[in-house]
């Protein structure tokens, strides 16, 4: 049962980015499209090419950007999970001296008491 869900998760996530890389790769060639708009002196082939190298340019600038938050995100999970395990080991000692005072106290007021 937890297979087929995080097997539904992945495909979601895949769509997800496939679909959010497509939308990046088509707002290249709006702004490309646009781009060449502005310039109204360029025959037809070469308004083709300016918006081919300005699409291409775009696409790689947006692919190393990408590349640059993954890698980040990577180093990030790693640290919160240093951070994670650390304040975990933290509070299972302090759990741990809390309980071991609390069973002294107790039992030094039981002798005390008698």
């Amino acid at each position: 049962m937890d297979d087929d869900k995080d097997s539904a998760a992945r495909g979601l996530a895949q769509m997800e980015g496939y679909l959010l890389w497509n939308a990046e790769v088509e707002e290249a060639r709006r702004r490309a499209a646009r781009f060449t708009g502005e310039l109204p002196w360029l025959t037809t082939a070469q308004c083709e090419e300016v918006e081919r190298v300005y699409t291409a340019d775009r696409v790689a600038a947006s692919r190393a950007m990408l590349s640059r938050i993954a890698d980040r995100a990577i180093e990030l999970r790693g640290e919160y999970n240093d951070r994670y395990a650390a304040l975990r080991a933290r509070c299972v000692v302090t759990a741990v001296v809390t309980a071991g005072a609390v069973s002294g106290t107790c039992t030094a007021l039981t002798l005390l008491t008698r």
